[in-house]
């Protein structure tokens, strides 16, 4: 094996070389030490074909790598990682299409769009990559008004096992179109350009509000209550934060697309209904790819090893359950979280079979979040799970799962499971809860 690859126009490094040192790593720190056998840095369609049929003869396991941010670390592998970051151009059309590269991350795609006056609806994290978070989904701050980033996706270029390049959409090869849409990324072959049907970018007013030791238990139930079912225009999330030695502290975080007065008038409602006194903090004016960047990366932690598990909830938890995960959630020696965010809206105007996303009837996400080693983390998901649906967001893999078939794709896996004999019957894309 060579360091180069002739047929090959980007490069191809070594770990153990020089070069490797400046690539990027996955994100999450559980993934770090994993070292691949060599990493491509693809700068056109024709490096991804070139390393595919490589590693057809080889028998290497590819890993296409975006953003990085996989909870699974599917970014990774001790094979061959395709580094897309070159792959990241970015065109909009005067109708407002736009054609982005595999290897953008968010914080290139908003400010691109920007500039035309565009966005898609999207999440907060700026490193994150927008093929990784469209092929899972896509939730944010616009999606109760334009839904799932991937439901404004209208066309992609996909290469397949075999190193042919095909195009996608309602028209052309419309069932792996079908199955690109939410199904978690790597399925079917390496998506190495996105066009999405772009809406205006909204002005938009930044919410925040905070507490800490007040009765959390009241906030929460008032919250599942009124934030799915708020205007389109409003999303609304909120966070519970528990340290030692601190009162549980929660945080009301979000977006309004509504004008100040309005936004005022309707979070005013909410802490009435809540019997909570609160100043909250908005900030109206913003253009939507500013707000982005007030929100930063809640994930941006790279020396603290954490692990996640979530839910998708279709009716509200009971009093007993928020009781229960309230007091294990008190009980720390480390950082915890439960994140709680409003779907809703126009992610539920859709039919479950109309994409690969089967969440399309779901009030909220419940996320617990901890230190890797914090047994709390399986305790508290399985206390919110006697109310949950059973459905859990791709996007957020979770090796624990008993039937993940079912708890990512629910009615839609047969189909997607069709469409994976018919793109990969060879099975060059499989990992671990491959379909």
């Amino acid at each position: 094996m060579t360091d180069w690859i002739d047929t090959l126009d980007g490069e191809l490094f070594r770990p153990e070389s020089a070069g490797y040192d400046v690539i990027r790593r996955p994100f999450h720190p559980a993934y770090r030490d994993m070292r691949p056998r060599l990493v491509a840095l693809c700068r056109s369609v024709s490096d991804v074909v070139s390393i595919i049929k490589y590693a057809a003869t080889t028998g290497d396991r590819i890993a296409p790598r975006g953003g990085g941010h996989c909870f699974a670390g599917r970014s990774s592998t001790d094979g061959i990682v395709l580094d897309l970051s070159g792959l990241d151009t970015i065109s909009v059309a005067p109708e407002g299409l736009a054609t982005i590269g595999a290897g953008a991350r968010l914080a290139q795609v908003y400010a691109a769009l920007h500039a035309h006056s565009r966005t898609v609806p999207g999440g907060c994290g700026p490193t994150v990559g927008i093929t990784g978070l469209t092929l899972g989904g896509g939730i944010g701050l616009l999606g109760r008004k334009y839904g799932l980033t991937c439901d404004r996706l209208v066309g992609a270029q996909v290469v397949l096992a075999d190193g042919s390049v095909v195009e996608c959409d309602a028209d052309h090869e419309p069932d792996l179109f079908w199955g690109l849409r939410g199904a978690g990324g790597g399925h079917f072959g390496v998506v190495t350009s996105l066009r999405f049907d772009t809406v205006p970018e909204p002005i938009t007013t930044r919410i925040e509000a905070h507490w800490s030791g007040i009765a959390i238990e009241g906030l929460v139930s008032a919250w599942q209550a009124w934030a799915p079912d708020a205007p389109d225009e409003l999303t609304v999330n909120l966070s519970l934060v528990s340290e030692p030695g601190v009162p549980v502290r929660a945080t009301l975080f979000g977006a309004s697309m509504l004008d100040e007065a309005a936004t005022r008038e309707l979070m005013q409602q909410f802490i009435d209904r809540a019997g909570a006194t609160s100043t909250f903090d908005l900030r109206a004016g913003l253009p939507y790819s500013q707000l982005k960047s007030t929100f930063g990366d809640p994930l941006d932690e790279p020396e603290r090893l954490t692990r996640l598990r979530s839910e998708f909830f279709s009716n509200p938890l009971a009093d007993g359950s928020i009781a229960s995960l309230l007091k294990q959630f008190s009980r720390t020696a480390g950082r915890r979280e439960l994140a709680l965010t409003a779907m809703g809206g126009a992610y539920n105007r859709i039919v479950d079979n109309a994409t690969a996303f089967a969440h399309r009837s779901t009030r909220f996400l419940l996320e617990h979040i901890a230190d890797a080693d914090d047994p709390w983390v399986d305790e508290s998901w399985a206390t919110a799970h006697a109310d949950g649906s059973g459905r859990v967001y791709p996007n957020f893999p979770d090796s624990a799962l008993d039937d993940w078939a079912s708890a990512y794709h629910a009615d839609n896996y047969p189909r997607l499971a069709a469409v994976k004999r018919a793109y990969d019957p060879r099975r060059f894309f499989d990992f671990q809860q491959a379909i």
